[in-house]
C-alpha cells in the first residue's frame, strides 16, 4: 500500500512486486502464487471491458441523444439528461467507456449555447462513477467485494443485489450535480484557450463517392443533408469527368457521383456509415508483407504542427500514400473554406487531417509527416456498424447472469467472444480494449489479499478497528468503513482498495457480531466514489485536459458530495442489509 500510495512505480509493476516478495518469504504458497490470474474476477473483468467497448462504438448512445440535443438548452437541463444518461450507462459498461462516448455531446451543446463545457464535463464524470454502484458489473469494486462475499458467506452477490443502494445515491447525486455546478470554477467559453475551441475547425472538407446501391442514390442534396441532421453540407458534385458543380437543395444524386462534403469528423462518420458511402481516396494500405483488411487499419485525426514537412504542398506532390503509407480523408481549417479538390490543398500549421494509416507502426508515420494524433479521438470512417447488435448481446448477458441461468463469468465470456464473432469489434481492437495492467494487478493481489486472511492479518487489522469502533453504534461503525475506504481510494486504484479492505471489514463486522454484507457494501461504495482528485479514477482524469480543471477543483465539487455519499449510503446500506 506505501508503494502504491508513493506512486514511484507503477501499479501493476507494485502488484508484481509484491506477490514475489510475498513467495520469497513464504506468506503466499508457491502453489497458490498464480491462482488469481484464473480467477473469475479476471475474467469478468476483460470480458465486460471488451463488451463496454463494443456497446461504445455501436453509435446508440447517439442515436438515443439526437432527439433530445435540441431542447437542451440551460445548463441544470443539460447538466440532468447528460449526468442521468452517463449513470445509466456506467451501470451495464465500464465507466469511462460511457463517459467518452458523451464527452464529445457535451461539447456540441457547450458550444451551441455558448456556455462553458468545464459546467458540464466533471458532473458528467462524477455522474458515471455513481452509475457504477448499480449493478454487479458497473465497477470493479463490486465485482471483487461479490468474490470476498462467496469465500465468506459461499454465495457472491447477485447481478442487480448493489441496485437499491445504488440507485438511491445515483439518484440523490444527479439532483445534487445538478445544482452543485456552480462550484465550479467557469472557463471563458468564447476564448481562444477555452478547451473546447482548442482544436476546433469551421468544418472538415472531403470527398466520398455515392455508390449505385446506396439509399441515397436517386435522392435529391436536400434529403442528404436531412439525413445529416443540419451537420452536413453537400458543397459541390463532381460528376462528367472532373465537373465541379455547386448544387443547389433540390439536385438529384445519382450513382457514381463524387460528393464533397462540410461536416465536423463525427457527422462525416455518422452520414457515410447510414448513407452506405465511399470515401474517395480510401484505398487498401500495404501493411507488412500483405495488405490488411481496410477495417483493420484506424482512422484518426491528426494536427499539422508547424514542423512538418507538409507545410506548403499537397497530398497530390507528397504522394503520401506511397511514399508514407498513410490516406488522407479529409481536411479541415480554423477560419476559413475550403474550395480546391482534396489532393490540390496546400497544407498549413494547425490544420486537421482525418488519416487513415497501418496500426503496426503509425506512431513512426505520424513522426514523419510531422503531425500529432488527437487523443481519444479515433474514428470508424468506411466501416459498417450494426447499432443494436452489441447491446443486443449485452442484454442477453445481463439476463443469463440475473436468472441464474449461468454464471456471470461465462456469461460475459460469452458474451466477448459473441462480440468479434459478430464483428462488432474486430479481434484487435477487442485485445486493445482490455485494461492489461489492471487484470496484472488483480492477478498479482488476489493471492495476497487471500493470504491477509489466512494469515490472520485481516483479523489484526480489524482488531485495531473494533478499538476505534468501540462504544459507537453500529451504524457509525459501518459508517467508519466506507469514510476509511473512501479516504485510501484517492490514493490507490479502486481495485487494489476492495482487495485490501473488504477483508477487513468483513473481519471488523465478526468481531462486532454484525452481519458481513452491509460491510462489504460500504467498502464497494467508498472505493467506487472518488470525487476528491483527478487521478484516482480513470474517468477523473479523462476530464482534466478538456475541461481545463486545476487539481483543486475536484474538491470544490467533489467533497460535499463525497459527504453526501456516506450520509444518505450509511443508512441506506443498513436499510436494505440489516446490520444484525
Amino acid at each position: 500500500m506505501a508503494a502504491l500510495i508513493s506512486g514511484r512505480l507503477r501499479y501493476d509493476l507494485v502488484g508484481l512486486t509484491a506477490l514475489a516478495v510475498a513467495i520469497a518469504v513464504g506468506i503466499v504458497d508457491p502453489a497458490k502464487a498464480f491462482t488469481g490470474f484464473s480467477d473469475d474476477i479476471v475474467i469478468i473483468v476483460a470480458s465486460a471491458l471488451v463488451v463496454s467497448a463494443a456497446v461504445g462504438r455501436s453509435g446508440i448512445a447517439d442515436l438515443l441523444m439526437r432527439p433530445l440535443a435540441p431542447h437542451l438548452t440551460s445548463t441544470e437541463i443539460q447538466i440532468a439528461v447528460l449526468v442521468s444518461t452517463v449513470a445509466v450507462l456506467s451501470a451495464f459498461m465500464k465507466n469511462i467507456g460511457a463517459l467518452a462516448i458523451f464527452i464529445p455531446i457535451a461539447f456540441q451543446l457547450a458550444k451551441r449555447t455558448n456556455k462553458p463545457v468545464s459546467t458540464l464535463l466533471m458532473p458528467m464524470a462524477f455522474g458515471s462513477l455513481l452509475g457504477g454502484l448499480m449493478t454487479l458489473i458497473g465497477t470493479s469494486p463490486n465485482i471483487i467485494v461479490s468474490r470476498v462475499r462467496q469465500e465468506i458467506v459461499g454465495q457472491p452477490f447477485g447481478m442487480f443485489d448493489f441496485m437499491p443502494v445504488g440507485l438511491a445515491l445515483t439518484v440523490a447525486g444527479t439532483l445534487f450535480l445538478v445544482f452543485g455546478w456552480r462550484l465550479l470554477p467557469r472557463t471563458q467559453s468564447g476564448s481562444a484557450s477555452a478547451p473546447e475551441n482548442l482544436f476546433s475547425v469551421d468544418d472538415y472538407q472531403s470527398e466520398v463517392v455515392l455508390p449505385a446501391e446506396s439509399p441515397l442514390a436517386g435522392k435529391t442534396v436536400r434529403e442528404l443533408e436531412a439525413l445529416g441532421e443540419g451537420e452536413v453540407t453537400v458543397a459541390a458534385i463532381i460528376r462528367e469527368g472532373n465537373r465541379r458543380y455547386i448544387p443547389q437543395a433540390h439536385w438529384g444524386m445519382f450513382g457514381g457521383d463524387i460528393l464533397v462534403l462540410q461536416c465536423d469528423a463525427h457527422a462525416l462518420e455518422r452520414i457515410v456509415s447510414e448513407a452506405k458511402l465511399e470515401l474517395l481516396h480510401d484505398e487498401k494500405l500495404e501493411q507488412g508483407e500483405e495488405a490488411k483488411k481496410k477495417a483493420d487499419t484506424p482512422v484518426l485525426e491528426v494536427v499539422v504542427t508547424p514542423e512538418s514537412v507538409l507545410i506548403g504542398s499537397t497530398a497530390g506532390e507528397l504522394n503520401l500514400r506511397d511514399i508514407y503509407g498513410v490516406n488522407l480523408l479529409a481536411i479541415g481549417r480554423r477560419g476559413g473554406r475550403i474550395t480546391a479538390r482534396l489532393t490540390r490543398v496546400r497544407f498549413q500549421p494547425g490544420d486537421l487531417l482525418v488519416l487513415r494509416a497501418p496500426p503496426e507502426d503509425i506512431s513512426e508515420r505520424l513522426a514523419a509527416i510531422g503531425c500529432l494524433p488527437l487523443a481519444e479521438r479515433r474514428l470508424q470512417l468506411g466501416r459498417s456498424r450494426n447499432r443494436y447488435m452489441a447491446p443486443a448481446i449485452l442484454a442477453l448477458a445481463m439476463v443469463a447472469a440475473a436468472t441464474g441461468l449461468t454464471s456471470v463469468a461465462v456469461a460475459f465470456f460469452a458474451a466477448a467472444v459473441l462480440i468479434v464473432l459478430a464483428t462488432a469489434l474486430t479481434l484487435k481492437e477487442a485485445y486493445e480494449a482490455i485494461e492489461w495492467p489492471i487484470l496484472v494487478l488483480l492477478g498479482s493481489l488476489i493471492p495476497i489479499s487471500d493470504a491477509l486472511r489466512e494469515t490472520g492479518g485481516t483479523e489484526l487489522i480489524a482488531g485495531w478497528l473494533s478499538i476505534g469502533a468501540d462504544g459507537l453504534p453500529p451504524v457509525a461503525a459501518l459508517g467508519l468503513v466506507m469514510v476509511a475506504a473512501m479516504a485510501v481510494t484517492p490514493f490507490l486504484n479502486n481495485a487494489a482498495t476492495v482487495l485490501m479492505m473488504a477483508p477487513i471489514g468483513a473481519s471488523l463486522a465478526g468481531k462486532l457480531g454484525l452481519a458481513v454484507d452491509p460491510f462489504l457494501m460500504a467498502v464497494a461504495i467508498g472505493a467506487a466514489c472518488d470525487f476528491l482528485t483527478p487521478i484516482g479514477h480513470q474517468c477523473n482524469t479523462l476530464v482534466l485536459g478538456p475541461g481545463g480543471y486545476k487539481f483543486s477543483d475536484y474538491w470544490r465539487l467533489g467533497l460535499p458530495l463525497s459527504a453526501l455519499v456516506v450520509l444518505l449510503g450509511v443508512p441506506l446500506i443498513a436499510l436494505f442489509w440489516p446490520l444484525s
